[in-house]
């Protein structure tokens, strides 16, 4: 006994001790969690679907002060993103039709590259479009995503002018079968109209400095936001209509483009999920087991000499 403390054994607290690691294990199981919590884990569940109108007319300067129509749509799909952390986004564009600029992806620095250089389609090129030109592109996205992963809400976010230049009716843009889970149409542009600069395919190059606006005989043409048509899409989709204008806070249209397949609340701007709170019991466990697998260390090397005085 000299030189070694002597330490009185507890049967009963190991059995307590080994009883709470097993409570808390089968507790964490359960993923006990708390409402309003942080919306990453949430949001990283939804495939969201920017369909974006690159007609001559969404440069149409009457956002803002005097600002492209284009650049309203940058900042709100970089805003948006911003509001949903962890989602897959895929963008489409059209003019004259559909096209797929981005598949879905998490890398929003894509989705920021991809948003930075949206033009219209080059302005001698431009023989009339349609506002529903993306339906075929969009659908087969839609239909895609959902057989690879049917259980991830699908959002769809249309952003446009509501403008009508093709001759021919806009086909209906209904999805059906429960492809659109939830988004908005956003309108850029105002009744009273702006003037359009020509895209010459000049300017990315740094050519073209003094670009000439479209014209409609001897003055400038105007292009005016068809709010009517925007609302119809809407409609279609089963989503709602928000009109966009410089300054507007993202997390209230937001609040409006509700997804009808989650079972979360909207809240100030973003999907309110839940505080998960299985770690605190995991890490418990943990500690838990640590001590246990101390104190059976400890139980092993005092029976080692026993055993080996009982030895003859």
């Amino acid at each position: 006994m000299t030189g070694r403390k002597f330490l009185p054994r507890m049967p009963g607290f190991s059995w307590l001790r080994r009883g709470l690691l097993v409570a808390f294990l089968l507790i964490a199981l359960l993923r006990p969690g708390l409402p309003d919590g942080s919306a990453q884990a949430a949001t990283s569940d939804l495939n969201v679907f920017f369909v974006v109108d690159t007609t001559t007319s969404m440069v149409a300067e009457d956002y803002g002060n005097g600002r492209p129509r284009l650049e309203g749509v940058r900042d709100d799909i970089m805003a948006i993103a911003e509001e949903l952390p962890g989602a897959r986004f895929s963008v489409i564009t059209f003019d004259t039709k559909g096209h797929v600029r981005m598949p879905l992806t998490t890398d929003t620095l894509a989705l920021e590259t991809i948003t930075s250089v949206l033009e219209p389609q080059v302005t001698g090129y431009a023989k009339g479009s349609s506002i529903t030109a993306a339906r075929q592109a969009l659908a087969e996205r839609l239909n895609a995503a959902r057989t690879s992963h049917p259980d991830r809400p699908r959002l769809v976010f249309y952003l446009g002018d509501g403008e009508q230049t093709s001759s021919a009716a806009p086909e209906p843009l209904h999805m059906g079968n429960g492809l659109v889970d939830g988004g908005a149409v956003l309108g850029y542009g105002t009744p009273a109209g702006g003037r359009m600069k020509e895209n010459t395919g000049l300017e990315s190059n740094g050519g073209a400095q003094d670009t000439p606006y479209v014209q409609d005989g001897s003055r400038d043409a105007l292009s005016m936001i068809d709010e009517g048509r925007l609302r119809e899409i809407a409609s279609q989709l089963g989503v709602p209509y928000v009109h966009r204008a410089a300054g507007d806070p993202s997390h209230e249209m937001l609040q409006q483009a509700r997804p009808g397949s989650l079972d979360r609340a909207w809240d100030a701007g973003s999907l309110s999920g839940r505080t998960e709170l299985y770690w605190v019991l995991a890490a418990g466990a943990f500690v838990l087991a640590l001590v246990e697998a101390a104190a059976l260390i400890r139980r092993f090397r005092e029976l080692r000499p026993a055993v080996g005085r009982a030895q003859p």
